[in-house]
């Protein structure tokens, strides 16, 4: 498809605070976008508003709260006139063994990732209907294999690209386009959490080529930004990711059988591994809650 001018486009982006949706805001903003920020840190959020090219502004929302998304989307619409354009970016993510997980963070995981996406889309779908716009949710590597210690961040991948697909054929209709974004492993806060374990980095290190490479993240979001600019239904963080596609089928019984001999030999160590929400933005949403109930 031909590309769609950003300038003047009223773009809003969830999990603006840091990593992809932080870098994103940036490039966004730096083609004429006006940019909506929605995250649980304020002060980050302004700070990050402040750098920005364009006009812009920013929200704190939990992305499960859908009284206080409806309420964001509303306030958007009278800050701004529309909303063209929504990333639902927001997400956690924990990891280790299903059996030791912490049954909080493991539900948090599936709320934020496909809850928190849905919320989002149901505030701002009205908005995007009027403006003929387009929602990108963005998945991951993990909604199209799955991969052991990683199973609520799979489960909530690929619950929310199946949501999104469906969600395309409901709305195309009515001139609403929708994209799923495709990401590896990134330079982010949560890959860089992930990775704190060692279990886990090493368990990712022993992935075949090109999977067990961390990518950039500046080239990851061009191609993002891209995907926007064209209105894709497929959005690819790394140029291999769409090869796997054709393969996903059989990816479940390789995984099962080699995923087996692993964790066999990395199960004496899996032993008081950490099992609650890796990364800054895992922390920013355990504290969130823990304001909220205090």
């Amino acid at each position: 498809m031909s590309r769609v001018s950003l300038e003047g486009q009223v773009a809003v982006v969830t999990g603006a605070a840091r990593g992809v949706g932080e870098l994103l805001a940036r490039k966004l903003s730096a083609r004429g976008a006006k940019v909506a920020l929605v995250g649980l840190e304020p002060d980050v959020l302004k700070q990050v508003s402040e750098r920005l090219h364009s006009d812009s502004d920013h929200w704190y929302a939990d992305v499960t709260d859908h009284e206080a998304m409806t309420h964001v989307a509303a306030e958007v619409k009278e800050r701004f006139g529309k909303v063209d354009i929504v990333v639902a970016n927001a997400g956690v993510a924990n990891g280790g063994p299903f059996a030791d997980s912490d049954p909080q963070s493991w539900r948090r995981v599936i709320e934020v990732n496909l809850i928190g996406s849905a919320v989002t889309a149901r505030a701002f779908l009205p908005l995007l209907r009027e403006s003929r716009g387009y929602l990108l949710q963005i998945a991951s590597l993990a909604a199209i294999t799955p991969a052991p210690m990683m199973t609520a961040y799979c489960a909530s991948k690929s619950g929310v690209e199946a949501y999104a697909h469906s969600l395309r054929a409901e709305v195309g209709h009515l001139g609403v386009r929708v994209g799923v974004g495709y990401l590896s492993w990134t330079d982010t806060d949560m890959v860089r959490g992930a990775d704190q374990d060692e279990v886990m980095r090493e368990l990712r290190q022993r992935l075949p080529w090109p999977s067990n490479k961390t990518y950039p993240l500046g080239p990851a979001v061009d191609r993002i930004v891209a995907g926007i600019e064209r209105r894709s239904s497929h959005v690819y963080g790394q140029w291999w990711l769409r090869g796997m596609q054709g393969v996903r089928g059989g990816l479940p019984g390789l995984i099962g059988t080699v995923g087996q001999r692993e964790m066999k030999r990395f199960a004496p160590r899996l032993q008081g591994m950490r099992t609650g929400l890796v990364g800054a933005g895992g922390s920013a949403d355990e504290q969130a809650r823990a304001t909220q109930r205090s």
